[in-house]
Formats: structure tokens, sequence, C-alpha cells
């Protein structure tokens, strides 16, 4: 109920709103409480980002003992008066294991979502997946996800000509060679048209956004992603 408290500010709850939220917990929270591990998936419910949502809600599920699961999925706490949202999302972020955070775009949901986890006391138990965010830190710029994303970045570049893109990814590819990082040529455009084949645009985020990832980044719980 402490959690609870801090969740509404405060506020002094009717008798019926404490019940309501008492139900809500003794119906998710044993779940949290379990031997198994927990993790409190956060995105997008809109389709189609609730499919890569449940991508990794799936992959997650393939580990012995695993209980990944997705708030949108759980019973709803019926207390209009309240800020219903806060508090279930206080009471799960509190008692799971981890965190995880998969982000595509800088609206919905989960962007105040990446404001509360991005801080005490989930920080230390969340990591974030945001699609096309390039890495800051040194040493990832040589990684093979560097190559991809910055690929990705000259694909969906309108001012270049059709032959000016293929000269630079090719000059990519030489580049990921001469790093030992085995990248090819016809790798990078094999990623390029599958996310074409997904969506016309890449991911964009806002300022306030990628600060946020950067912190992850500097932590090493930041991993960012171009396709499934």
């Amino acid at each position: 109920m402490s959690v609870v408290h801090d969740a509404v500010g405060g506020l002094k709850l009717e008798p019926t709103e404490k019940r309501e939220i008492w139900r809500f917990a003794q119906r998710e929270l044993p779940y949290l409480w379990s031997q198994r591990t927990s993790y409190f998936v956060l995105g997008s419910y809109r389709d189609p980002y609730i499919r890569r949502l449940r991508a990794v809600q799936n992959e997650l599920a393939k580990q012995l003992g695993a209980y990944p699961f997705i708030m949108g999925d759980l019973l709803e706490l019926p207390a209009d008066r309240l800020n219903v949202f806060d508090i279930m999302f206080a009471l799960l972020a509190t008692y799971s294991d981890y965190i995880v955070g998969v982000f595509e775009k800088e609206s919905g949901g989960e962007a105040p979502e990446l404001g509360e986890i991005d801080d005490t006391p989930y920080f230390e138990k969340s990591y974030v997946y945001p699609r096309d965010y390039t890495w800051f830190t040194d040493s990832n710029l040589d990684s093979e996800h560097h190559f991809v994303q910055v690929a990705i970045e000259i694909a969906f570049t309108d001012d270049l000509t059709r032959e000016e893109k293929e000269a630079k990814i090719s000059s990519l590819a030489d580049r990921a060679q001469e790093h030992e990082i085995e990248v090819s040529d016809q790798d990078l455009w094999d990623v390029i048209e599958e996310r074409k084949a997904e969506s016309s645009e890449k991911a964009t985020y806002s300022w306030v956004h990628i600060n946020k990832f950067r912190k992850f980044e500097l932590h090493d719980r930041c991993f960012p992603w171009a396709t499934v």
C-alpha cells in the first residue's frame, strides 16, 4: 500500500477503491512473487507495433521459469476516480524482476513509460530496445549493428539517388571489412529490403527520448535493433 500511496500522491483512498486495488494485487502479484523470473514488457499496443512486442514476449517465454507479461493482458483496475495506470504500473514495476522496454516511435503510452523507468527505483532493473537508435558510446561504433544502422539511414535518405545509395553502402561494407566485422554489401541490402517490406520509414525520436536511451547505453542496458 505504500507503493500505491506514492502512486496517487498521498490521496486518501475510499474503502471501495482499496478493495479493488487489493483485488488486483491478489490476482496479479503472486505471479511476480513466485520462483519464476518475471519480465514486465513495455511498448505500444497498437498494430503493427504490438506484433514486435509479442515477439519479445514470446522470446523471453522460451526461458525455463520465465514469466514475461504485458500490462494490457492483465486484470483491469476499475477505479475511475484514480490514476489507474500509475497504480498498476507502480505495483507491477516494483515487484517484477526485470523491466523490458521496446520502442519504435516517440508518441504513445510507451513515451511516459520511458520517463518512469529511467530513474529510481526502476532504473537498475530496466533494459531498453529502441528501434533505429544510433549508438553514441565510442566502444559501440565499430559493432555490426552500427554498420547496419548507418546503411538504413542511407537507404531512407530521400536526397540520394539509387546509385548514390548503392555506392555509399558498398563503401560502408568495405569499411566494415577493414574493421574485421563480417558484414557484406549483400548483408546490408538484405536488411534494408526486409526493413522496407515492413515499413516505409525509419523510427525517429525526440531529443528527450535520445537522451534517456543514452543513459541506458552508458550503463550497457540499451540494445538497438533494426529488424525483428
